[in-house]
């Protein structure tokens, strides 16, 4: 009953704002004729690229949003671009959104300095084969592309468009905190479409919150830039199938998906959901975020739209329900907590998969898991470990060839074998990672 009363509390305060504050959402236009932030100069190393600040883009604590450029020198490639968006924590809360207390709370709350791709998560563009010239654990075919790197620093998953105070934790000192998450990836469309347009290719990708930036994002880029043939694949980040009435019982993550929606501005004129919506009126319902998965494919039907995620996902299904499900906060972090949250995540994994069906533009690659980060992301460090052997698929990458293949049709594959890989090559990393998240109670 409490975390009933919740969810009718947050479905009653979502639906004031709704009558109140929907009251005209402007569709998105881009805009690659004004000031979008610098021309890129350089090729074959990374350019940062200042958003203006009239943009509205920023970092949580204020500081100017940053992103990065990496333009071929191969001729043959140099019309075709691979977008990723940085993954990372999120946040509600004063010291969540210092990165306090815990391994899930927001990611770069001190800014994106010039110097990041050296610096930062994105470990020089290794974070990911996508990021990488010469990957020394993994090839990809967009490693000669166009590369645009899409950092996170917002604690909102690459959505949010609200300036927040938050006190929670020190009523005396509170923070004033700008989850400006939709500002940025606008910024990001806006100058690819003024100095990428119009792309041979286009692939846009993220990995955990910028596998759901991916999706978010993907849009305004496609709109921007109108490319020949583009491509998405979002990587353990997904938008599942809950409308804001359900109950916890058919839909876990609804208390999540409300909380988000009044902590990051993603309601009202200026909010991501009702601003998608009214842009693409077809695609779904503002009462459903996760409308963008097949909303994306009804919009674009010539578009090649992939999804992936582990089915023993423990980091992101940790995300979405340990705080509003007091019966898994109260195990401790290890196999008992991870079975309950498994138990959530593969239903609503489920419900993901069958809305995805109708839909031919749009693939699902769902192994089980990997022995790495907690079966979290299948782009990280490399493809290693997500094959699907009773598919005859070796790992994502054969997702991602197949993505990127307008002759072929998408895969679609959900492992029933159930395995978990120690994936070769990052064996000792996972065995860092996983003492770590022990080590922060993940």
């Amino acid at each position: 009953m409490p975390r009933l009363a919740v969810h009718l509390g947050l479905s009653a305060l979502a639906a004031v704002i709704a009558a109140s504050a929907w009251a005209a959402p402007a569709p998105w236009v881009p805009n690659t004729t004004g000031n979008v932030g610098p021309a890129p100069t350089t090729f074959n190393k990374w350019e940062a690229i200042e958003a203006p600040a009239a943009s509205g883009a920023s970092c949580g604590n204020g500081s100017p949003y940053r992103f990065f450029v990496n333009r071929t020198t191969k001729a043959a490639n140099a019309k075709k671009t691979v977008i990723m968006f940085e993954g990372g924590g999120a946040c509600w809360e004063q010291n969540a959104c210092q990165m306090k207390g815990g391994l899930l709370g927001a990611t770069n709350y001190n800014g994106i300095p010039t110097n990041y791709m050296s610096t930062g998560l994105a470990l020089g563009g290794l974070i990911t084969p996508f990021t990488s010239r010469t990957h020394p654990l993994q090839k990809v075919q967009t490693q000669s592309w166009n590369i645009v790197y899409v950092p996170y620093c917002t604690g909102d998953v690459h959505t949010g468009n609200k300036v927040a105070t938050y006190g929670d934790a020190d009523p005396a000192n509170p923070i004033t905190y700008y989850h400006r998450g939709f500002k940025n990836g606008e910024a990001v469309a806006n100058w690819v479409g003024r100095y990428l347009p119009k792309q041979d290719q286009l692939l846009v990708t993220g990995f955990s919150a910028g596998g759901v930036g991916a999706t978010a994002m993907y849009g305004l880029i496609r709109l921007a830039d109108q490319p020949k043939q583009s491509a998405m694949l979002a990587d353990s980040g997904p938008l599942f199938q809950v409308d804001r009435n359900a109950s916890p019982e058919d839909a876990p993550s609804v208390l999540l998906h409300n909380k988000i929606r009044v902590a990051w501005g993603l309601d009202g004129d200026s909010g991501l959901a009702s601003r998608m919506i009214a842009t693409f009126p077809t695609a779904g319902t503002v009462d459903n975020l996760g409308s963008l998965t097949t909303g994306l494919a009804k919009v674009f039907p010539q578009d090649r739209l992939g999804y992936a995620v582990f089915q023993a996902d423990a980091v992101f299904s940790s995300f979405s329900y340990t705080k509003f499900y007091p019966e898994i906060a109260a195990v401790p972090a290890g196999a008992k907590r991870d079975a309950l949250l498994k138990a959530k995540w593969v239903k609503e994994i489920g419900a993901w998969v069958d809305a995805m069906k109708p839909y031919a533009n749009t693939g699902y690659y769902i192994p089980y898991g990997r022995d790495f980060i907690k079966a979290h992301t299948l782009t990280t460090a490399s493809f290693a470990g997500t094959g699907i052997k009773e598919a005859n698929l070796a790992d994502v990458g054969v997702f991602v060839d197949n993505l990127l293949d307008p002759s072929q049709p998408l895969i679609r594959a959900y492992e029933t074998q159930r395995t978990t890989p120690n994936p070769s090559g990052i064996a000792l990393i996972s065995w860092i990672n996983t003492a770590f998240y022990a080590l922060f109670g993940i």
